[in-house]
C-alpha cells in the first residue's frame, strides 16, 4: 500500500519533467552535493532550442560532443520557405493512394512534414549512408571543410598554422556525419506518435556515435534495443569475420509501450512443419498416443530445420496434440501461490516448490479440469504443466538476424531486369520489423528518409498483400544523380529517385496481380511530390505565415509558374492538413474550384471570384475555404467575401493567398 506523500508537490521536479518531455536533448547529467550523478538541465542546450541564432559557451558536462553540433541543432529548427509540388506523371493511383514519395532533401522534407505528420507517424526505419570518410551529397550550410573543422576543434590556430603534430582529418568526417544526422533526426522524433518507434540501421563505423546521439534526442531511458544483423562474413579477415550491421531502436516514449502492455512478435521458424509432422504422426498411429509419440520422436532425429526451443516438444497426449512437460514452479515467492495440491490417485500432497505454484489456486483448478497439469505414478514427484505446440507460434523477436544481403540485391536487379542499385535494404528483415512494431495497428505510417531504392515502401506493400493491412508508407529521397557510366545511366535512370519509383511501380504492379481478387482493394499506388521554392512570391518572408494573414492584409504574391494543384499543396503544407487527401476537380457557379477530402477544404484559385462563387462555396460549409488574392476586383470585394462566411458559415476558416 503506498504511503500519502504528506507534503505539496515537488513543483521543480514537475517543470523538470515537462521540459524533458518538449526538449529530450537538455537533459543532462551533474553531481549533487554528495558526490552523486543526478539528472539536470543543460541550460545552455536549452537557451539554443529557444533561440533563432547560435548560442556559443559550452560547458563540462557528460554528453557527446563534435565540432558543429551547435550550427546542427539550430539548422534543425530554423524555417525554410520551400514547398512540395506534386508529379502527377510520376505518381500511381494519384487520385486514391495513401502513400507518399517525396523527392528532395531529406532534410527539408521533414521540416515541411512537421505540421502534416506532427506526432502521426508509427514506425520510422532509416538506413542512412554509411561513414566512408567522403563528403555528402547532403548540401548541408554546417557541415565543414577539412581546415574550418581543423580550425574549430583546435588543431590549427587562426592562421592556418599546425597547433598538433598529428592532424586527425578524418574526425571532419565524423562531425560531418554526426551533424548531418543530428537535425534530422530531432525533427524525424517530433512525427512520431506516441507509441512510435524509431529504427536506425548503421554499421561499426558511427554505431556508438549514433547511439549516443540518438541517446540524447530520444533520451537513454527510451532506447528498446541494439539488433545485430551478421551479413556475409570475410574468411580472410585479420581480426574477426565482420559483416555486422546493427539496427538502434527507440521509442518516441518507452513508458507507453510499456503501459500497453506492447509485445514484439515473430512466428517461430519452422512450426509450421513442426504441426504439421505432430498431426502426421497422429494419424499414422491410429490415434495412439504412445506410437504417435514415438513417430514424432523419430521425426525429430531427422534434425528438421526449426527454431531450438520447438525440439522439446516430443511427445503426443490422448488427444493428439503435441505437448512438453513445462515447470510448474513460481519464479518468485508469493504467499497467494503458496498451496497444497494433491495427487489424484493417492490423494496425498505433492511436493511444492519454495517459491509456490506457478499459478493461483483458482488457474490451477481450472489447468487441472482442462487436463493440462501432469502428475507423476505417486505424491513423491513434482507435477508438471502441458505445454502445448499448437499454441507456441509466436515468440519474442530476436535481436540476431542471421541474412546476407546479397539476396536484397539479385532480387531488386531481377525486378528491374538490371543491377541498377547498390546494396538495397532487405524486404524480408524490414517487413520482419514493421509487422512486429505494427501488429496491431493495420493502418500504421510507415516513414523512411533515407527512401534508397524504395525498399521500405515494397516492404509496407508486401506486408498489405500478405495480411489485407492498410499500412501506409512515407519515403523521402534525394535527387542525387545515378554514378556516371553506371548500369542505371546507361539504364536510362538520371537519380536515385526515378530508380525508387519505378522500383515502386513494378513491385507494385506484381504484387497486385499476386493479390488475385484482392488486388483491386490493394493500395500499391504512391503520390509523387518534390520539394521546390516556395509558390509564394518574394512578398513574403516564409511560408509558416501564410495562413495569419486574414482576408483583408493579404496582397498578390503568387508565383505565375504554378499551377492550382501547386497552390493547393502549399495551403496543405501550412494548414498541416494530410498530403494524401483525395482531391477532386469540379466547378461552383461556373469557376473551378478544388475540394479536398469531405469537405476539409475547399480552394478557389480563379482569377475572377465572383460573389455568387463565394456563396456556393459557403453553403457547402467547409471546414476550410482559400481564395486567390488577386482573384477579388477590389478590397470590398474581399470584405464582402468575409462577410458572406460570417452569415452563411460562421464554422469556416477563411484564408487568401
Amino acid at each position: 500500500m503506498e504511503k500519502l506523500k504528506m507534503h505539496s508537490p515537488d513543483l521543480t521536479q514537475r517543470n523538470f519533467d515537462v521540459i524533458a518531455e518538449l526538449f529530450p536533448t537538455v537533459v543532462t547529467e551533474t553531481l549533487d552535493s554528495d558526490g552523486k550523478p543526478v539528472r539536470a538541465i543543460d541550460f545552455d542546450l536549452l537557451r539554443q532550442e529557444l533561440s533563432d541564432h547560435i548560442i556559443e559557451g559550452p560547458q563540462e558536462r557528460y554528453q557527446l560532443d563534435w565540432p558543429g553540433k551547435r550550427a546542427a541543432a539550430f539548422a534543425a529548427n530554423a524555417p525554410i520557405a520551400k514547398t512540395l509540388r506534386p508529379l502527377r506523371n510520376e505518381s500511381v493511383d494519384f487520385d486514391t493512394t495513401k502513400n507518399l514519395f517525396i523527392e528532395g532533401d531529406n532534410l527539408e522534407v521533414l521540416k515541411l512534414l512537421q505540421e502534416s505528420l506532427l506526432g502521426e507517424v508509427d514506425v520510422v526505419y532509416i538506413d542512412p549512408p554509411y561513414n566512408s570518410g567522403a563528403d555528402w551529397v547532403y548540401d548541408d550550410d554546417f557541415v565543414e571543410t577539412t581546415s574550418e573543422y581543423l580550425a574549430r576543434s583546435g588543431q590549427h590556430d587562426a592562421t592556418g598554422g599546425h597547433l598538433v603534430s598529428n592532424t586527425e582529418a578524418n574526425g571532419r568526417f565524423h562531425s560531418d556525419w554526426l551533424s548531418m544526422m543530428y537535425p534530422r533526426l530531432k525533427l524525424a522524433r517530433n512525427l512520431l506518435s506516441d507509441s512510435g518507434v524509431l529504427i536506425a540501421a548503421i554499421d561499426d563505423g558511427e554505431h556508438s556515435g549514433l547511439k549516443q546521439v540518438l541517446d540524447q534526442i530520444f533520451g537513454a531511458q527510451n532506447f528498446l534495443s541494439n539488433v545485430v544483423w551478421q551479413g556475409r562474413a570475410k574468411n580472410d579477415a585479420r581480426f574477426s569475420a565482420g559483416g555486422l550491421d546493427y539496427m538502434l531502436i527507440y521509442a518516441r516514449n518507452r513508458n507507453r509501450l510499456i503501459a500497453d502492455d506492447v509485445r514484439w512478435k515473430e512466428p517461430k521458424s519452422g512450426y509450421d512443419l513442426a504441426v504439421a509432422a505432430a498431426r502426421d504422426a497422429w494419424t499414422k498411429s491410429g490415434n495412439d498416443a504412445a506410437q504417435a509419440t514415438a513417430l514424432l520422436r523419430e521425426w525429430w532425429r531427422t534434425k528438421p530445420d526449426t527454431e531450438k526451443g520447438l525440439q522439446s516438444y516430443t511427445e503426443i497426449d490422448d488427444n493428439g496434440r503435441a505437448f512438453l512437460r513445462g515447470p510448474l514452479a513460481s519464479p518468485n515467492p508469493r504467499a497467494n501461490l503458496q498451496y497444497d495440491l494433491t495427487h489424484p490417485v493417492t490423494g496425498k500432497t505433492v511436493p511444492m516448490h519454495p517459491n509456490g505454484w506457478r499459478y493461483s489456486k483458482e488457474t490451477m483448478e481450472q489447468m487441472l479440469a482442462d487436463g493440462r497439469i501432469i502428475f507423476g505414478p505417486d505424491e513423491s514427484t513434482t507435477p508438471r504443466r502441458k505445454m502445448f505446440l499448437d499454441e507456441q507460434e509466436n515468440q519474442a523477436i530476436r535481436s540476431l538476424i542471421v541474412h546476407e544481403r546479397a539476396s536484397a540485391t539479385s532480387a531488386v536487379a531481377g525486378l528491374m531486369a538490371a543491377d541498377v542499385f547498390d546494396n538495397p535494404k532487405d524486404t524480408r528483415i524490414l517487413g520482419k520489423w514493421i509487422n512486429a512494431v505494427t501488429g496491431a495497428n493495420p493502418g500504421a505510417v510507415i516513414l523512411d528518409f533515407f527512401g534508397g531504392s524504395g525498399s521500405t515502401g515494397h516492404a509496407v506493400m508486401e506486408l498489405n498483400r500478405v495480411d489485407g493491412g492498410r499500412r501506409r508508407f512515407v519515403l523521402a529521397q534525394l535527387d542525387e544523380p545515378v554514378a556516371a557510366d553506371s548500369v542505371a545511366q546507361r539504364e536510362g535512370y538520371e537519380t536515385i529517385a526515378q530508380i525508387a519509383r519505378e522500383r515502386l511501380r513494378r513491385a507494385g504492379a506484381k504484387l497486385r496481380a499476386e493479390a488475385g481478387l484482392m488486388g483491386d482493394t490493394l493500395d500499391v499506388g504512391f503520390r509523387a511530390l518534390k520539394v521546390d521554392t516556395t509558390s509564394m512570391a518574394d512578398t513574403l518572408a516564409t511560408t509558416n505565415e501564410l495562413v495569419q494573414f486574414t482576408l483583408s492584409e493579404v496582397v498578390d504574391s503568387v508565383k505565375p509558374d504554378r499551377t492550382d494543384e501547386d497552390l493547393l499543396f502549399q495551403v496543405l503544407l501550412d494548414w498541416g492538413l494530410d498530403l494524401s487527401e483525395p482531391i477532386q476537380a469540379e466547378e461552383i457557379a461556373g469557376i473551378a474550384v478544388l475540394t479536398v477530402g469531405d469537405g476539409d477544404l475547399i480552394a478557389c484559385f480563379a482569377d475572377d471570384v465572383s460573389g455568387a462563387v463565394v456563396r456556393a462555396i459557403a453553403d457547402r460549409h467547409p471546414l476550410r475555404a482559400v481564395f486567390l488574392d488577386a482573384g477579388f476586383a477590389s478590397d470590398a470585394a474581399r470584405i464582402n467575401a468575409e462577410q458572406v462566411f460570417r452569415e452563411v458559415s460562421p464554422e469556416t476558416e477563411v484564408r487568401a493567398i
